[in-house]
């Protein structure tokens, strides 16, 4: 799926780097980390950035004093922050998790045309590789890692409002392969979590799609007839990466079965696929129908959706991230039927200032931690290593100089270090206290 296109994306020039290692028009003012803080409370603004046109506004403008928490055991300190150079906002941000134990962290940004890769150390970011699209018009939303089964070199996927997927390769400087699908802009991309070539995307044209990079083939359609009825904004694997939550601009969520006979023969199908040997193109299997699906969680955009073992996580504009699971509490996923409409809430996670569409949250590999950044640039962080979820304590972290929108957070693996990327193109870093 790849032809001279891809030799566009090539990278592009690094800006000049200080003697600390980071550009000298992206370094943070140390006199500037050192008042950040971690509190238990927050005040309220009001604030209309957004990604484009918002829903209707449903924040609490009029809210006043500050809500108080219990002390969390979560505490970060502000080391870091650059600023890129584009000026433009960034949508993305994601650690690569596939390193190997002693290799360094590595994570990638995108927003505008650009993608970036920047290695963590000890006490600041280094800039390693940009990106550009060849088209300045590109704007992209999101990235995704995942390693070269049979190298096992790392590659990064990333997408936006042109509907290109882009797999971009860091140890050959170069957009290795594209994928054209989409009708229309891509918000999500996520890799299987057992399966490292299959990714799934999530788009504008109101469907989901599941890609083999190995083959380069287009495995799954998800939507159609009871699919969604407007822009999709999110999606996520379960931890067996059996089933797919998805979330879009319809207010609904709705869940789809990865291990059904039909699609795993096409998954099958997918491997054994060779455009080398036949010169027919491989016919993706469509799933029209969800086996579950819900629109009494949220009254707007649902714009951030992630599993949380059998419990569901997710997000619209109205100052909360709802914990709930579809049918009873009792009920397992297996036995939950495409007919069912009961849905158990256990737990809203409260939070202010962050009633614009396109936030998403992010969780540990070990979905132990929980963080959000709102428009005014506080992140909240929430402790979920608990058994009751009503009993997560939050913490939230500001900086007097970061007050623009966080589109994105991302954690290392074990959630030590956190990275949030804002509208006016800064990078934050943020590392645990122990």
């Amino acid at each position: 799926m790849s032809d001279n296109e891809d030799s566009a994306c090539l990278p592009s020039k690094k800006p000049k780097l200080t003697e600390n290692g980071l550009p000298n028009d992206l370094s943070g003012d140390e006199n500037d980390v050192e008042e950040a803080r971690s509190t238990a409370s927050t005040s309220t603004l009001d604030d209309t950035n957004s990604r484009s046109d918002t829903p209707t506004t449903i924040g609490r403008k009029n809210a006043r004093g500050k809500w108080k928490s219990k002390k969390c055991k979560l505490q970060y300190k502000c080391v870091n922050y650059v600023k890129e150079d584009h000026g433009q906002p960034l949508f993305g941000v994601q650690f690569n998790h596939n390193c190997q134990e002693g290799d360094p962290q590595i994570f990638a940004t995108v927003g505008s045309n650009r993608v970036t890769i920047y290695e963590i150390q000890e006490k600041g970011i280094k800039l390693l590789q940009s990106y550009c699209d060849p088209d300045a018009d590109e704007n992209f939303y999101t990235c995704a890692w995942t390693i070269d089964d049979s190298t096992g070199a790392p590659l990064l996927a990333v997408a936006g409002s042109r509907g290109i997927i882009r797999l971009v390769s860091p140890i050959s400087l170069q957009c290795v392969k594209h994928y054209v699908g989409h009708g229309n802009a891509v918000n999500e991309l996520k890799f299987h979590p057992h399966d490292q070539n299959l990714l799934l995307s999530v788009s504008k044209d109101h469907a989901l799609r599941l890609w083999n990079i190995k083959t380069d083939t287009c495995v799954l359609v998800l939507g159609g007839i009871d699919g969604h009825r407007d822009e999709v904004l999110s999606a996520d694997f379960d931890l067996d990466g059996a089933k797919i939550m998805s979330c879009g601009m319809d207010h609904s969520l709705k869940m789809w079965n990865l291990e059904t006979e039909k699609v795993n023969d096409a998954i099958k199908r997918s491997y054994e696929y060779s455009h080398a040997k036949t010169d027919r193109p491989f016919v993706s299997y469509h799933v029209h129908y969800p086996d579950f699906s819900t629109r009494d969680i949220h009254r707007n955009y649902v714009d951030c959706v992630r599993w949380f073992g059998q419990f569901v996580l997710s997000k619209s504009c109205e100052n909360c991230i709802m914990c709930w699971k579809p049918g009873s509490i009792s009920d397992t996923l297996d036995s939950i039927k495409p007919s069912e409409t009961n849905v158990t809430v256990l737990h809203k996670f409260d939070y202010t200032q962050c009633d614009i569409w396109y936030m998403r949250f992010t969780m540990d590999y070990w979905q132990r931690i929980l963080a959000l950044g709102n428009q005014v640039g506080k992140v909240y962080v929430w402790d979920l290593d608990i058994e009751d979820p009503s009993k997560a304590r939050c913490t939230t972290l500001s900086h007097p100089k970061c007050l623009a929108a966080i589109r994105q957070t991302s954690m290392t693996r074990d959630g030590n270090m956190l990275i949030c990327v804002c509208d006016d193109a800064t990078v934050w870093r943020w590392d645990r206290i122990r």
